[in-house]
């Protein structure tokens, strides 16, 4: 009677097997953690303890939802409003980091709105923005690309601002538009301040962690979205390069292993001190944990890189 022992035997380890399988894969592939607390880089306290300048500065917030903080818990929450003045329950370490806190005379609008694309962002420059005196010195931060290539999720066709789908072929002509679109809306934006202005731009982050499958983003599949994707993002460095008051904010880099595959310990994007998913449910807007991160590098790229400060 011994066959049947061991044919159970073998269920129950095939059993095992399929479980611990199944196991696996809950917790490397579908389970995404928010984590909780502080993230990004450390914003060092030493710069923010004196006053950059009695000047007259002008914040403008400029692009799309990741400007207007969707997905934030809260609009304080947002990284605009998180750079310019600490919400009531801000993180022990970041307490008086902030613009107000170092520029007395620090005025703010957010432009920006959910949903828009590059095409959409020429426009509100075109006919929102003033033009500022000479006593005022411009602080721009801005997103814009990421619904040209998100749009329109795999419902339609690929079109100029909605390319989801396309391949690198199609794509080309709406990238060199975009090109010739990003470059035009900084050289307005730096027309609009006589006075001297520093614009900070990012680049597109990847919500696949380079790897491309936009299934795991519960997305139809495309093959070229990742190429798409790259080669928008070397218009939007090439762009920051040429322009001498354009700094790129690396929002790419800051992103990488807090999406889809932030739990797998094997790709080099693991991020082992935050395996933490820093995106909002709609997959292409961050949440609260991500906000904060990009308020930081927001602030190191002005930190580092600001005239205000000398």
């Amino acid at each position: 009677m011994a066959y049947p022992k061991k044919r159970t035997a073998s269920i129950v380890a095939i059993g095992l097997v399929l479980i611990a399988g199944a196991v696996f894969y809950l917790y490397y592939f579908v389970a995404r953690p928010i984590g909780t607390g502080p993230a990004g880089p450390v914003v060092e306290a030493t710069e923010f303890s004196r006053i950059w300048t009695e000047r007259s500065v002008r914040l403008i917030g400029l692009g799309d939802s990741v400007t207007a903080g969707f997905g934030a818990d809260s609009i304080e929450h947002s990284y605009f409003n998180r750079m310019i003045t600490n919400p009531a329950d801000e993180f022990p370490e970041m307490q008086n980091i902030s613009l107000s806190t170092v520029l007395p005379n620090l005025s703010f609008e957010n432009m920006s709105v959910s949903g828009s694309t590059s095409l959409d962002h020429i426009v509100t420059i075109d006919e929102k923005l003033k033009t500022f005196n000479e006593e005022v010195f411009g602080l721009v931060v801005m997103t814009t690309g990421g619904n040209d290539i998100i749009h329109s999720y795999g419902r339609r066709a690929p079109t100029e601002g909605a390319m989801y789908g396309a391949t690198v072929a199609e794509a080309e002509p709406w990238i060199a538009s975009f090109r010739v679109r990003l470059n035009t809306m900084l050289d307005k934006i730096t027309a609009n301040f006589p006075g001297g202005c520093e614009i900070y731009l990012c680049d597109i982050y990847d919500p696949t962690d380079t790897v491309g499958d936009t299934p795991s983003l519960l997305l139809p599949d495309w093959p070229d979205g990742l190429a798409v994707h790259s080669k928008y993002n070397e218009v939007i460095r090439e762009c920051a390069a040429i322009h001498p008051n354009v700094f790129l904010v690396p929002l790419h880099q800051t992103f990488l292993g807090h999406g889809s595959h932030c739990r797998q310990f094997w790709k080099d994007t693991y991020v082992a001190e935050d395996p933490t998913h820093w995106y909002y449910s709609n997959v292409e807007d961050p949440n609260d944990r991500g906000y904060d991160a990009i308020r930081r590098i927001f602030l190191n790229s002005i930190v580092e890189n600001s005239r205000l400060l000398e």
